[in-house]
């Protein structure tokens, strides 16, 4: 009996691969009617909401959310930031609107006086 029987091993990885897919295949399903079951909630509610607009004559504000862009699901899968990218954006936001309206004032200040002081010279 020893080292004589091998086609069991076979057919244990077959029964395992198919009891993962449909363990697989039950939380897809599982999924689905759970999204299914969320998204009739929010039409009832949006329904309701739509009526109570309707009664105190309330205008629907804008979707504000759709514009602004998708995070990703999952902060931990997000794409990681290089160094420089790090140091941009630590200097933009170092740079707020005051700091870059006093750097231009700056830049027009010196203009000026460099050409002031090539059209007059000191003897």
């Amino acid at each position: 009996a020893v080292g004589g029987d091998g086609g069991d091993d076979g057919d244990d990885k077959e029964k395992e691969e198919e009891a993962e897919r449909e363990r697989q295949e039950a939380i897809r399903e599982a999924e689905e009617r759970r999204k299914e079951k969320h998204r009739k909630m929010e039409e009832e509610r949006e329904k309701m909401r739509q009526e109570i607009r309707d009664k105190y004559n309330i205008k629907k504000k804008e979707e504000v959310q759709e514009m602004m862009p998708q995070e990703e699901p999952n902060p931990l899968m997000r794409k990681k930031k290089t160094p420089e990218e790090l140091a941009r954006e630590a200097e933009a936001e170092d740079e707020d609107e005051f700091t870059k309206l006093k750097n231009s004032i700056e830049t027009q200040v010196n203009e000026i006086k460099s050409q002031i002081e090539s059209k007059c010279s000191l003897q």
